[in-house]
């Protein structure tokens, strides 16, 4: 999915300040612009259904249906639109149940100011944006895990390197430079790396990488 000059955006929140507020922030920034708000999950999925969206923000919990299920509705239907979750609450079930459900990302709405704008390019970008304290629960949810297959000898050296960055939060772009490599072969090691490990996106790079011991959490 190629990144719009300027994504349209849907917000779904059952608070009518906090969506203004919401579309404000977002409508100041010129690669966003806020065409469509509603109250509840059920409409969000209709109107993301019906209209030319890129990505849709969706309040975790909303009357009638929640974010949850509908960004499960609009996950399976294909790779429009991305979707964020935003909530008041950390909490590590919302988190992984967003994450499952299809989700770029988690912002919390008490830091919505600072890391909104940040996430949604994330998330345009294809990539993944979690709150600050978020690592720190996947981390913990990975280690409480079964330890699967020894999988230490699968990357090459270049691609722990690659890794490492990933988990970093680096873009591809800036490995790149920092590896005096082409953004070309940068996504290519991404994707080695994905099919070899057999899994699906940075999140899962990221559990990786910490339990390998090429970051501290």
């Amino acid at each position: 999915m190629s990144v719009p000059l300027t994504a349209r955006v849907l917000l779904a929140d059952d608070h009518p300040i906090v969506r203004h507020g919401l579309r404000d922030l977002l409508n100041a920034e010129p690669d966003f612009q806020v065409v469509a708000e509603v109250s509840d999950g059920a409409e969000a999925v209709r109107r993301a259904s019906e209209e030319d969206i890129d990505l849709a923000i969706l309040d975790v919990s909303m009357p009638r249906m929640t974010g949850l299920l509908a960004a499960q509705q609009l996950n399976a239907r294909g790779s429009r639109p991305r979707l964020l979750m935003l909530s008041m609450h950390e909490n590590e079930q919302f988190l992984f149940e967003a994450l499952r459900a299809g989700a770029s990302g988690y912002v919390l709405k008490t830091a919505a100011d600072r890391d909104l704008v940040h996430a949604c390019r994330a998330t345009m970008r294809g990539e993944t944006f979690l709150y600050s304290g978020a690592v720190a629960t996947l981390v913990r949810d990975y280690l409480e895990r079964e330890p699967g297959a020894q999988t230490a000898d699968l990357l090459t050296p270049r691609e722990l390197e690659v890794l490492k960055l990933v988990a970093e939060g680096h873009t591809s772009d800036e490995i790149a430079e920092l590896l005096v490599i082409s953004r070309k072969t940068v996504d290519r090691h991404r994707a080695n790396m994905l099919e070899k490990l057999g899994m699906r996106d940075r999140v899962d790079l990221t559990r990786y990488a910490i339990r390998r011991g090429l970051i501290v959490p």
